[in-house]
């Protein structure tokens, strides 16, 4: 059986990439390099309402990357795969 998470509302799923330690040519980046929190948006909410009954779509969508921040959010893990939920 297959785990999938469905974010709700405004909320966001985000998988983090790793960046590269050394480049194709072999040269070793240094740590500060390395340490761009960055990530691949893997699935989406439906957004929230406003008090109108308004929709208010989430402003990213899938396959976007986005830098994440050092702290905030909730850290999931699925198997392997290290991802987080964010609300946007």
């Amino acid at each position: 059986m297959a785990k999938r998470l469905v974010p709700l509302l405004n909320r966001v799923l985000v998988e983090k990439i790793i960046p590269p330690s050394k480049t194709n040519a072999g040269i070793l980046l240094p740590e500060k390099s390395t340490k761009l929190n960055s990530g691949k948006v893997v699935a989406v909410g439906a957004g929230l309402h406003d008090k109108q009954g308004n929709h208010i779509p989430v402003s990213v969508s899938e396959g976007d990357e986005v830098l994440l921040p050092d702290y905030g959010g909730t850290e999931v893990k699925l198997g392997d795969k290290e991802e987080f939920t964010k609300s946007v």
